[in-house]
């Protein structure tokens, strides 16, 4: 069966709506229009197919800012995000509002004032946003997309008059894809709220400045056209990617596209550097104990790769915090395998994975989450992928404590065989250590 790379990749963008603090189908919305816009403007199929890949990767680099933001601010790294998609930093009183609202929102009046002064003094907002630009355009490289693609996600930021960033370009140097995507992202956020009206509202006030003056026109023109708005809201971007230019997804672009993944997701937070990476190398390493075929290798491995897709929904504050958390903050953590399941399952040659990578926090005794499944429920891959996940993760720093060497991982884990994990698999991650490979990714 032929696999689509579009049916895969707008799947997995919903994962970065969440990143960003969007609601699902932000990117697929915003594909919607930008490729409108690209047909409006004449652009060739070439463009067209580096375009359409652009506006569903826009974010791919966001996870990696996240935890400064998050530190920064001392809030919630997505109300940040969020909140500045509307803001017009030019504007002094407008940035100054900005940094009061989002500097450190909970805490008492001098704390927030010594976070307003340092968001003032170190904001540091050119650097973060070239790491977020430069990295999301590294994701569409690593998954085999074109040099325009790429050229798009990183000015994604520019704004027409000069005054975006990261590198402050103007007018035509901006690439008409980057051009495109940052009014299609606009226009996106704006409709949310507001519908058709308050999109060509929110263009019309920042043309010439913000966005291309005669993309903001084409805009405009579809102010009324109710068929295309509501073809927005639905978000199918199917038959969009022109035919002649349609991308396959074989086995190594799939396997491509998750490394990629794997990189977001770990890019969320500091103590995640290399997870999923280890985590896949892990449970390869125990499915070759345990003799699986490679097929069954492969599904484990893309699994291991994508467990934590739903992680990145997750408040950075949360995942960084270094003491316990709130019944509120692990009710969101004890959420995201079930995020995972939903977002893979969009891909229908990664059911399989789907159902493998969401189980990765059950117990052989019914005490896991999210789904709280007994043993005999949870097959070989997912008993695998369960005890991988904890052995990474003990070999690794947390907020909370040290790395671990493999004798006390191995120390920990033997207690809990019988309860937490299968006997049998615990029993291959001894031998995979024996056999001399480290629970840890370089």
């Amino acid at each position: 069966m032929e696999i689509r790379l579009s049916q895969v990749v707008s799947a997995l963008s919903h994962s970065l709506d969440i990143t960003e603090g969007q609601p699902p189908g932000h990117a697929t919305r915003c594909c919607l229009i930008g490729m409108r816009l690209g047909e409006a403007v004449g652009l060739p199929d070439a463009d067209r197919s580096a375009l359409f890949y652009a506006l569903l990767l826009k974010d791919a680099g966001c996870s990696t800012t996240a935890s400064r933001v998050a530190a920064l601010f001392d809030h919630d790294d997505q109300a940040v995000k969020v909140d500045l998609k509307a803001t017009d930093l030019r504007r002094p009183t407008e940035a100054v509002r900005y940094a009061l609202r989002n500097s450190a929102p909970s805490r008492g009046p001098l704390a927030r004032a010594r976070t307003f002064l340092h968001v003032a003094l170190r904001g540091s907002r050119r650097e973060m946003t070239a790491a977020r630009c430069e990295r999301g355009a590294e994701i569409a490289r690593m998954i085999g997309l074109g040099e325009d693609t790429a050229q798009a996600i990183l000015h994604l930021d520019e704004h027409w008059d000069g005054s975006g960033e990261p590198m402050g370009v103007a007018g035509d140097r901006i690439p008409m894809l980057g051009r495109i995507l940052c009014l299609a992202q606009s226009a996106e956020i704006a409709a949310q709220g507001g519908g058709a009206a308050a999109a060509c509202a929110f263009a019309r006030r920042r043309s010439a400045t913000w966005f291309d003056p005669q993309l903001v026109d084409v805009l405009c023109r579809l102010e009324h056209d109710e068929p295309f708005w509501r073809h927005v809201a639905s978000g199918d971007v199917g038959g969009l990617e022109p035919v002649d230019r349609a991308e396959v997804a074989d086995d190594r672009r799939l396997d491509r596209v998750s490394e990629a993944f794997a990189q977001v997701i770990d890019a969320k937070s500091p103590y995640t550097l290399r997870h999923s990476q280890g985590v896949a190398e892990i449970a390869v390493g125990i499915g070759k104990v345990l003799e699986l075929g490679e097929a069954d290798r492969r599904d484990l491995r893309r699994a291991g790769l994508l467990h934590d897709l739903g992680k990145l929904g997750i408040s950075s504050r949360v995942l960084d915090k270094p003491g316990p958390l709130t019944p509120t903050e692990w009710a969101a953590v004890r959420r995201h395998p079930e995020t995972t399941l939903n977002i893979l399952r969009r891909i229908p040659a990664l059911h399989h994975v789907a159902e493998v990578a969401a189980a990765h926090h059950e117990r052989i005794d019914g005490r896991g989450y999210h789904r709280g499944l007994p043993g005999e429920r949870l097959g070989v891959q997912a008993r695998i992928l369960a005890v991988a996940d904890v052995a990474e993760a003990l070999s690794s720093d947390r907020p909370y404590r040290s790395r671990l060497g493999p004798h006390e991982v191995l120390t920990i884990m033997r207690v809990e065989a019988g309860t937490h994990f299968c006997p049998a698999t615990f029993a291959a991650l001894e031998a995979h250590v024996g056999r001399g490979m480290v629970l840890r990714a370089a």
